[in-house]
């Protein structure tokens, strides 16, 4: 039988999916979108002959459409969405977390900590006793057949009682954010038995009852039970929040990982050049051991100087290599499993540049901004203003339970006369009355015309004495909301430390970049004298090596301070929090993986 029916309901169910029936989109799960592994077509526009030319502004645009760790935190927008139509239901939140991911920038591989004033590392909403707020229909069918053994026959009439009896009972419920509930109750029961003694058999009772419960004091009001619901609303805010931190820290390591690579590559053109003058020098002096000028272990030490040379180009040429595998992982979905791109060398079109002077701001500035728009600060305010909403439900449960409740039910009862007699005679042995003779519908006329009404109404009150584990409990949330206030603040004070900090790294990399700049020139300076001075004879060899060394590790600093003021440029950026500002990202279009932005033309000396 069963596997008869189970294609007819299979095909019910099939027919409700397609059809338009009010309520079918309750049973139906909510449309979840595939993960998408496929990359933008702007990395592609981006390849030309084997090689990615790359702006920063470019860069910055594929991670914003390819970044895994972004579309990753997008996930957080239907994740908190769930939780709000979990709370409106009247059940407690699950929360996400607000760990964010740097990935690499060739330095260290970092995650951006939970912020403060979270639960177990992010956003969630206390366990909250509520009863849920969607309606509920419920029902029951039964059919029994019992036999129950009598000790007298006084009020059965038999030692054998057997009942069969078939119910079928139906209610419907409702919870209100004023922590009240009403229920509506329909219960029916047909049943018959063997005794000669009921007036009816068999009979047909039913009941309609209409109940309404609801607490005065604890669980009282809309503050107390919706608490879920504004936590969740809240925690909208809050994913926004983590999803623009996302995109702050991904976006950072993006430009820091662009101007690494852009300085390893000049890194490279300084160890060539040290290595060109090495073999230019090796050159010379082996002309002078040919004219018999010079002693031929000058050669030899040329040629242990391009050894050394050649060693540190190999070196700066494999640390492009890796800044390119790590940017090219940033900025694609598929990673280097895209063939295409993983064996495209990097073009950076954009050069570090570092201004004459800095625009003045005054530091009182720079600490306002920064207060206003890190989305760490936003964050934990979110989160403060939730650790108040508990603290309120907190305080609720201190208060004893005083419920008001009320009843109304309308009762009926119909039959056939029991037709049993009495033992040793032939007629029946009870006497019928008219009034409940009848089928189903005397039992449902009785019930509207209120033929036998029931009212109650009444109050429950429950006083805990000393109630000291509320007080406890509420003292350890206010505690909680202290500890958090103060941390709020202390978060505070590190921002306008990062702030301030940033601004000194800023000033300090100038100078040194300053001072970098001035030494390379004399370094330079000190070269070409050597080389004139060696060229007549008035130096050496040995002075002249070194004083390509030093203009060798004099390029190297240069390089190294000018990464480090553009570095130092970002990390003030993210200090005061305008990040986005800076680098012109609309965080709208972060959240849609689209940047409306054309690609940048590839430029015309590299597009031949």
């Amino acid at each position: 039988m069963i596997r008869r029916i189970q294609p007819i309901l299979a095909l019910f169910c099939s027919a409700l999916t397609y059809a338009q029936v009010p309520g079918v989109q309750w049973y139906q799960p909510k449309a979840v979108a595939p993960a998408n592994f496929s990359n933008s077509a702007r990395l592609d526009a981006l390849i030309k002959d084997g090689k990615l030319y790359l702006s920063l502004q470019d860069a910055i645009a594929l991670a914003l459409e390819n970044n895994v760790d972004i579309e990753v935190e997008r996930n957080l927008f239907p994740l908190a969405q769930a939780d709000l139509l979990r709370a409106q239901s009247g059940n407690n939140a699950q929360g996400f977390s607000t760990a964010t991911t740097a990935g690499t920038t060739g330095l260290a591989t970092t995650t951006a900590q939970s912020f403060i004033g979270f639960y177990s590392g992010g956003f969630i909403a206390n366990t909250f006793n509520l009863s849920g707020y969607d309606p509920q229909i419920s029902s029951t069918v039964q059919w029994g057949h019992i036999t129950t053994p009598q000790q007298n026959t006084v009020t059965t009439g038999t030692t054998s009682l057997v009942t069969t009896s078939t119910v079928a009972n139906f209610s419907a419920s409702q919870n209100f954010s004023s922590g009240g509930g009403v229920t509506l109750s329909y219960d029916n029961t047909f049943q018959s038995q063997n005794s000669y003694l009921n007036l009816l058999n068999p009979t047909t009772s039913a009941y309609l009852d209409l109940s309404f419960t609801q607490p005065l004091l604890q669980g009282f009001g809309s503050a107390f039970n919706n608490r879920p619901i504004r936590v969740a609303k809240n925690n909208l805010k809050a994913a926004d929040l983590v999803f623009k931190q996302q995109v702050i820290v991904t976006v950072e390591a993006v430009v820091q990982a662009y101007w690494l690579l852009v300085s390893a590559n000049e890194d490279v053109e300084v160890k060539r050049k040290a290595l060109a003058l090495s073999q230019k020098l090796h050159s010379d002096n082996q002309k002078q051991v040919d004219a018999g000028s010079l002693a031929p272990l000058e050669v030899v030490r040329a040629e242990a100087e391009i050894a050394s040379d050649e060693q540190a180009l190999v070196t700066s040429e494999t640390t492009v290599l890796q800044q390119e595998t790590i940017l090219k992982n940033a900025l694609s979905r598929n990673g280097l499993a895209n063939a295409a791109l993983a064996s495209a060398r990097i073009i950076p079109t954009d050069k570090i540049r570092v201004p004459d002077t800095e625009a003045p701001e005054r530091a009182q500035d720079l600490f306002a901004a920064a207060v206003a728009n890190r989305p760490e600060l936003e964050q934990s305010r979110v989160q403060l203003e939730n650790q108040k909403i508990l603290l309120t439900g907190t305080r609720n449960l201190m208060l004893p339970t005083l419920s008001a409740f009320a009843d109304v039910r309308n009762s009926g009862l119909s039959g056939d006369p029991n037709t049993l007699p009495a033992p040793g005679s032939t007629t029946p042995a009870t006497n019928q009355n008219s009034f409940f003779v009848g089928g189903y519908g005397t039992a449902l006329g009785q019930i509207f015309q209120r033929n036998f009404p029931n009212y109650s109404v009444g109050f429950s009150l429950n006083i805990p004495l000393r109630n000291r584990n509320a007080q406890a409990n509420y003292a350890t949330a206010a505690v909680n909301l202290r500890q958090s206030e103060l941390s709020v603040q202390k978060l505070t004070n590190q921002v306008h430390v990062d702030v301030q900090n940033a601004v000194n790294n800023l000033n300090q990399a100038r100078a040194q970049y300053k001072a970098a700049v001035k030494t390379r020139i004399l370094q330079q300076q000190t070269l070409d004298a050597e080389n004139k001075k060696y060229a007549v004879g008035a130096s050496t060899p040995f002075l002249v090596i070194q004083a390509q060394r030093d203009l060798s590790n004099a390029g190297g600093a240069e390089v190294v301070a000018e990464a480090n003021y553009i570095q130092a440029r970002l990390q003030l950026d993210v200090a005061v929090g305008r990040t986005l500002e800076a680098y012109n990202i609309q965080i709208d279009e972060a959240r849609q993986g689209r940047v409306s932005r054309a690609p940048d033309a590839i430029p015309a000396e590299n597009n031949k």
